[in-house]
């Protein structure tokens, strides 16, 4: 018997059940004409999108997704009604309620992709020979799960995105007693050595520990930074990650926040799935 093939795109009932509530509503159809493609299927077509790279006139119609303009349409909207961060912070909770958010640390790094064109966020990429490019930003904890990601243009230093990935780590509830928001130490490579932000990250109580510029290699950094690096090859598992097909950043920030958010999702299914499994045991 042939293996099912396997369809990410399709949005399963649990997923369906956390995105639907923070939807804003559709209002009034002011033209007549034929009926609004149902939410739950145009979540399905901008995620083919996302997982396949495709371009958006070319979404198969026979998938029943709607056009590729209305699902552009709809991600853009939600992306402006902050659907995406609030997302985050719900699995985010999720996880910090099942004690499953490792606040011992966290790991600071970014990559470059490929500007297809020149536009918001993108500029000269010192790694592609000035070529149009951006950069994701990425701050995650200790095992790897996204807390904070970033656009910038590809020729930003990474060092000038260390405080506001910070500062937009959410405070995270899910327990009684303040929620908690930093991690205990910072662990970056040595393309944040800079002791301005090393003075900036102790004031807000976090350990920084950065490798040099100029020292051999050997650290031992490497033991705890790969999760960051597995995390970034997870978001360039998403196909339409790994060039920047988008001139208007806020579209490709949309996609970028989606991931966010399918990737912290895998996370709440496995962890908070483990320990609801022990409990019964």
């Amino acid at each position: 018997m042939a293996k099912r093939e396997s369809r990410p795109w399709i949005v399963s009932d649990g997923l369906c059940l956390l995105v639907e509530p923070l939807l804003p509503g559709s209002g009034p159809k002011l033209v007549a004409g034929r009926p609004r493609v149902p939410d739950r299927q145009a979540l399905c077509g901008i995620l083919f999108v996302l997982h396949t790279g495709i371009q958006w006139e070319y979404l198969p119609q026979e998938l029943g997704f709607g056009s590729g303009m209305t699902c552009w349409r709809r991600l853009a909207a939600w992306n402006a009604a902050g659907v995406w961060d609030r997302l985050h912070v719900v699995l985010l909770g999720k996880l910090r309620a099942a004690g499953q958010l490792d606040w011992s640390r966290a790991v600071i790094d970014s990559s470059h992709v490929r500007a297809a064109r020149r536009g918001p966020k993108s500029g000269p990429s010192p790694v592609d020979r000035a070529r149009p490019g951006s950069k994701h930003h990425i701050l995650v904890d200790g095992q790897g799960i996204p807390l904070a990601v970033s656009l910038t243009g590809g020729n930003r230093n990474d060092v000038t995105q260390l405080m506001p990935l910070l500062a937009k780590i959410p405070p995270e509830p899910g327990l009684v007693g303040r929620p908690r928001r930093w991690p205990g130490i910072l662990l970056g490579d040595r393309g944040y050595d800079h002791d301005k932000y090393r003075r900036l990250v102790r004031a807000q109580g976090i350990k920084p520990v950065i490798a040099r510029r100029g020292v051999l290699h050997g650290s031992g950094l490497g033991a705890h930074r790969w999760v960051v690096e597995r995390t970034i090859a997870w978001f360039h598992g998403f196909r339409r990650l790994r060039i920047r097909w988008e001139r208007r950043d806020d579209i490709h920030e949309a996609f970028l926040g989606l991931a966010t958010c399918l990737v912290t999702h895998r996370h709440v299914q496995r962890l908070c799935q483990d320990l609801l499994l022990i409990v019964s045991e």
